[in-house]
């Protein structure tokens, strides 16, 4: 009972010398004090509440956080209208860029409700006419083998980061009769050089710039995306080379791209293709030079030198006939 008395004395005793001093922390009692007799941290337990925290209790706490490259489609969109033919074969494309280890899978909506059909590098569809094929460096198409009214409607393409990234493609199958088969627009491609002018040939010098434009007419609507090829080799994505742009647009009825190529050599020879899906496609025979004149042009310069020769014979030959 006493002790209990004594804390409370203590406390009240304490109480009135922080109300008499505020600004000054309590004092520990002195020597022959009737409180001297308390533990020693007592006091310290006790005032800590009105006293002040030390320097070092309050440093501050710097968070570093480094954030991952996140995935981003490569296509400039997230929507795409995709036609096909009846019973024809077809790709839906999906590009990913930085996919850091995350899963890209293929999907089917119906209603409110959606169907896996690949998963990573696994199909998980019944339907054997659907596979996932992987083309480096980076995407991920859906095959669909002789595509049937059934196989039309919304496809989702996702990629399993947070949040999702989510790829939307439209697929119509079109039935094609010989009716209006004629009716129909075929789109058109042309590629044309620095100079917009069509040849099925084009040369240039080593070390130069090669430049050439693909123009696609008569487009129903852009299902799909221009792609440059060099032999088989894609050129839109190829980093190994260096020094190659290609630039897109993408235009009501028509699509236009641009391909250029720095620093040109020997090895950069050969047949360019610039593609439009699978189906709608160009190609221009590229030569790179070094020095040397080619043949087409050899043969042009001797055709010039032998035509004032030939005149001449022609106006010798004649002139004897006159005399005789």
């Amino acid at each position: 009972m006493e002790s209990k008395l004594i804390w409370i004395i203590a406390i009240f005793y304490s109480t009135l010398q922080h109300i008499s001093s505020a600004s000054s922390p309590l004092k520990r009692p002195r020597a022959g004090d009737p409180f001297d007799t308390f533990p020693k941290n007592f006091w310290q337990e006790f005032s800590s509440p009105f006293t002040d925290t030390p320097e070092d209790e309050e440093a501050e706490i710097t968070e570093t956080t480094t954030h991952e490259p996140f995935p981003f489609f490569a296509d400039p969109y997230t929507t795409v209208n995709v036609s096909t033919q009846l019973s024809s074969n077809v790709h839906l494309h999906c590009r990913v860029n930085d996919l850091q280890g995350k899963t890209v899978s293929w999907m089917r909506r119906k209603g409110d409700e959606l169907a896996l059909i690949t998963f990573g590098l696994h199909t998980y569809s019944g339907d054997a006419r659907y596979s996932l094929e992987f083309e480096e460096p980076n995407d991920w198409k859906l095959s669909i083998q002789y595509a049937n009214e059934h196989d039309e409607g919304p496809y989702e393409c996702q990629v399993s980061s947070h949040p999702p990234l989510v790829l939307l493609v439209y697929l119509t199958v079109i039935e094609i009769s010989s009716k209006h088969f004629y009716h129909l627009a075929v789109p058109h491609v042309e590629i044309l050089d620095e100079r917009d002018s069509a040849t099925p040939e084009k040369y240039y010098k080593a070390g130069s710039t090669i430049e050439l434009k693909c123009v696609i007419s008569k487009i129903p609507q852009p299902s799909s995306y221009i792609t440059w090829q060099h032999g088989k080799r894609m050129l839109n994505y190829d980093t190994s080379r260096g020094g190659i742009s290609v630039k897109t647009d993408m235009l009501p009825g028509r699509a236009l791209s641009r391909l250029y190529i720095a620093n040109a050599n020997r090895q950069d020879t050969g047949n360019y293709t610039c593609m439009l899906g699978n189906d709608i496609s160009g190609t221009v025979m590229v030569h790179v030079l070094n020095g040397e004149e080619p043949a087409a042009m050899q043969h042009a310069s001797g055709a010039k030198l032998c035509s004032p020769i030939s005149i001449v014979i022609v106006t010798m030959m004649a002139s004897k006939i006159c005399l005789r």
